[in-house]
């Protein structure tokens, strides 16, 4: 029948009055990036994986490739974007093999939508689809119901604000590599120090025309543990043993058997 339909809505309310807790959205946190260069394109992302409150990896892993010359970088749940991304680089390789040309930014970009907007959001991932081709440097981002944006900067995750706003502020058309790298990895860090979901290191995948991609893992460190101020080990004998107790737990018996044949 033709129309909307309010089954599940009548489901979580029967399942509410039930004392049954409603599904919430899973929290998240991220900061990725991505720049267009004269003559290239990056990305850039921090390092930090968290489940709710607490930092589950300090040194994850945020830029995926799906061809030599075209990575993204995931925002979202991140076995999603590990997933998603490995199954479109699959899928892009077959196409390159297939076609026997190199693959082309918007191609991978096109098979990234179509599966994301068929599970209708419940795929988390969010992402910077970037690289070089035979038509140039290309940078796009895509969402998890399907929609897609094309831009010389963009910026996703918790800590999109903070890393747009470096971004608008310095961007310029002709930026040479460096200056790019520069300015990702400081967007990057404006949400680290600004975002409690981001965190820990800075890493950045450049990618050039005519050339393979250069992944720069742990390109800036700005979170580097201290070394202590002084030594809390404490040489055997500080504390006195005031009484000292052993408890057989159980007996052991040993008997011998002699077996005849």
């Amino acid at each position: 029948m033709a129309g909307l339909s309010f089954d599940n809505y009548q489901r979580n309310q029967f399942l509410t009055s039930k004392n049954s807790a409603q599904p919430k959205a899973t929290s998240t946190g991220t900061t990725i990036v991505g720049v267009k260069f004269e003559g290239g394109v990056l990305i850039a992302a921090d390092t930090r994986s968290t489940q709710g409150p607490i930092v589950a990896d300090k040194n994850c892993a945020k830029l995926h490739r799906i061809s030599p010359r075209i990575w993204c970088a995931g925002a979202g749940t991140a076995a999603d974007t590990e997933a998603v991304t490995a199954l479109i680089g699959s899928n892009i390789e077959l196409h390159s093999l297939s076609t026997r040309r190199q693959p082309r930014v918007v191609t991978a970009l096109q098979m990234l939508k179509q599966h994301l907007f068929e599970y209708q959001g419940h795929i988390g991932a969010y992402l910077i689809v970037a690289g070089v081709d035979p038509t140039g440097p290309h940078l796009m981002s895509v969402q998890a119901h399907g929609s897609t944006d094309v831009g010389y900067y963009l910026s996703l995750g918790s800590g999109s604000l903070a890393a747009m706003a470096v971004l608008e502020s310095r961007w310029r058309e002709g930026l040479t590599k460096d200056e790019a790298v520069s300015l990702a990895a400081d967007a990057i860090e404006a949400g680290i120090w600004n975002d409690l979901g981001s965190g820990s290191n800075v890493d950045v995948c450049v990618m050039e025309v005519g050339k393979d991609a250069a992944y720069l893992r742990n390109y800036r460190t700005p979170n580097v543990r201290e070394p202590k101020q002084q030594s809390y080990k404490f040489a055997r004998g500080t504390t006195a043993v005031l009484k000292e107790s052993i408890i057989n737990v159980c007996d052991i018996e040993e008997q011998e058997v002699e077996i005849q044949a």
